[in-house]
């Protein structure tokens, strides 16, 4: 079977513990924009079509994972002014690997231990 029609938006929603700090993250830490907001969830657009949502688990029926199996995936042109932004940003990325599966990368942890993978083509 395929969908009947095709995805024209895709969404990611974390559900957190940490919300204040996470939606504090994900906008003032790695700079997305915030394109809807209310008292216990926040849409970040990404690109035209693709979002990130962070969501306060205590006013939703799900729980958080705790940080455990996700991996949020982003693929940038510069990874080395982005590596060396957050470390002076106070922030502790791991160090740059060069030629993981083709690409050069590093990781970042969310405030929820969620982790994040920024990488490049190698």
């Amino acid at each position: 079977m395929t969908l009947p029609s095709a995805v024209n938006r895709a969404n990611t929603i974390l559900y957190v513990r940490r919300w204040k700090e996470s939606v504090a993250f994900y906008r003032d830490h790695l700079g997305f924009e915030v394109a809807f907001r209310n008292d216990w969830f926040v849409e970040f657009r990404l690109t035209p079509t693709a979002y990130l949502s962070v969501a306060d688990q205590s006013r939703t029926t799900m729980a958080s994972g705790n940080g455990k199996g996700v991996t949020l995936s982003f693929r940038i042109d510069d990874l080395q002014a982005a590596h060396r932004a957050f470390l002076e940003d106070g922030l502790v990325p791991t160090a740059i690997r060069a030629q993981v599966m083709g690409a050069d990368v590093f990781y970042l942890s969310d405030p929820e231990g969620n982790r994040i993978e920024f990488w490049s083509p190698g």
